[in-house]
């Protein structure tokens, strides 16, 4: 005789429900352990080299963006911008200037060897580092190394396009639209306009450019034919605006624009209206005892 347990037996009990059997919900213990078998040694080695050049990728690709549209260092091998920047400081340019931001009186710039009418660093501009080879060569481009084609320089900004700059070669200051400026940058001993004579409009689509150390630094005076056409560099050799130092650690500063300097020069004349100045005596270079600056004090190393 059945004993009653007083509930009525499930009339689906041991069989499928719905086409599924109530087995397939058991877990079974070693499901869960068939994928997780151990790689081994290679496979391990394997792994890591995949994951290391996912890396070195995306850092390759994250430093050759940086290069060529934002920024890049460069380092500074001679005296010609002394005291501002010596030899052997790193600078970062950004490539922002000119661009979304204007460039301005006093800035600090790197700019290709203009070569016209004849190059600015001589057959200097054309050494080139053969080390490494290929490899070299192709983190040179991505900008993991520094740029070792010798073919930059590096100058501050004295006029705009239309300004009209003058300096009497001597002791006196630098003009710039008419107005004598201060500039405190200039290395202790050099004077403003020493070195040469000019009286200059600079054209359209071009800066003058002269270094900090004025009697060691082969700038836009030495390589002008007297009417700012041809020592003036052309905009469009401009790499950018040098906004700090940042190697070596003693040295870390900002390379800010000196405001007062050119607080009160006047905006020059339209460019297409102001005819270019003939100078009004033929140029005269102040005696020095080491002559002509070279152009290798002028030269600047990607970096």
């Amino acid at each position: 005789m059945s004993q009653y347990t007083g509930r009525p037996e499930d009339p689906t009990r041991g069989r499928p429900v719905d086409g599924i059997d109530e087995r397939d919900d058991v877990d079974d213990p070693d499901e869960d352990y068939d994928d997780d078998e151990p790689r081994g040694f290679l496979g391990t080695v394997l792994a890591g080299v995949k994951e290391l050049l996912i890396v070195v990728v995306l850092a390759m690709a994250l430093s050759f963006v940086v290069k060529t549209w934002l920024f890049q260092a460069f380092y500074i091998p001679s005296g010609s911008m002394e005291n501002t920047l010596v030899k052997d400081d790193r600078v970062i340019v950004s490539k922002l200037t000119p661009g979304p931001f204007d460039l301005k009186r006093g800035d600090v710039v790197v700019f290709e060897d203009p070569g016209a009418p004849t190059p600015w660093l001589g057959s200097l501009g054309e050494q080139r580092s053969d080390v490494g080879g290929p490899f070299h060569d192709a983190l040179v481009f991505v900008g993991l190394l520094p740029e070792d084609a010798e073919n930059h320089l590096i100058k501050r900004v004295i006029g705009l396009p239309g300004d009209r700059v003058q300096a009497d070669g001597d002791t006196g200051k630098l003009k710039v639209n008419g107005v004598e400026i201060t500039e405190p940058y200039i290395k202790p001993g050099d004077f403003p306009s020493e070195g040469k004579k000019f009286d200059i409009t600079v054209p359209a689509g071009r800066i003058w450019v002269m270094g900090d150390h004025r009697s060691d630094s082969s700038d836009s005076r030495w390589h002008d034919d007297g009417t700012g056409a041809q020592g003036s560099v052309p905009m469009d050799k401009l790499v950018g605006r040098a906004l700090f130092v940042v190697w070596p650690i003693d040295h870390v500063t900002w390379l800010g624009v000196p405001e007062r300097t050119f607080a009160s020069v006047p905006a020059p004349k339209a460019v297409g209206n102001a005819p270019l100045n003939k100078p009004t005596t033929k140029a005269t270079v102040k005696p020095k005892p080491s002559g002509k600056p070279t152009a290798s004090a002028t030269k600047v190393a990607a970096g």
